[in-house]
């Protein structure tokens, strides 16, 4: 079963499904997290859309290094949640469904190649409190800290 975590789907609208693969990345006392810089600022756990005919594995490396510049290692399946959103940049409106990962950041290769994104670090107590959205909250707060909002 898929959680949904966010608002219902309005029954008005259409959703575009959007199927993503996100991951939390622990190193030393800190998470790698990413900062999309668009309108406003939006920190996000790095991943994104599952291209066609590409695996959740497979975007998950490619997004986390377009966005961080990291490579990763040794990701491993948390679960599973889904939200419904406006996704302004392709100005859609979405049904995602966030495939949540763990891994480990292993080689920083340079910046993000990812316009408007930039690589933070945070412990887990800030991530929790600036992620801008439940579902990635969600997650890292159960993966820290035993327990979810």
């Amino acid at each position: 079963m898929n959680r949904r975590i966010g608002h219902p789907p309005d029954a008005t609208r259409r959703y575009k499904a959007r199927p993503g693969a996100y991951a939390i990345l622990p190193h030393g006392d800190d998470v790698l997290l990413t900062c999309q810089m668009d309108i406003e600022p939006d920190v996000q756990l790095p991943g994104g859309g599952i291209d066609p005919g590409e695996s959740p594995l497979q975007a998950l490396h490619r997004e986390v290094f377009e966005e961080t510049g990291w490579h990763i290692s040794r990701p491993r399946r948390l679960g599973v949640f889904r939200r419904f959103v406006y996704m302004p940049e392709y100005t859609l409106w979405a049904e995602k469904l966030c495939h949540i990962y763990v891994a480990r950041p292993t080689l920083r290769i340079g910046d993000p190649t990812e316009p408007d994104h930039q690589a933070i670090w945070a412990t887990p107590n800030e991530a929790v409190r600036i992620l801008g959205n439940d579902g990635d909250r969600h997650f890292l707060t159960r993966y820290f800290f035993g327990s979810a909002p």
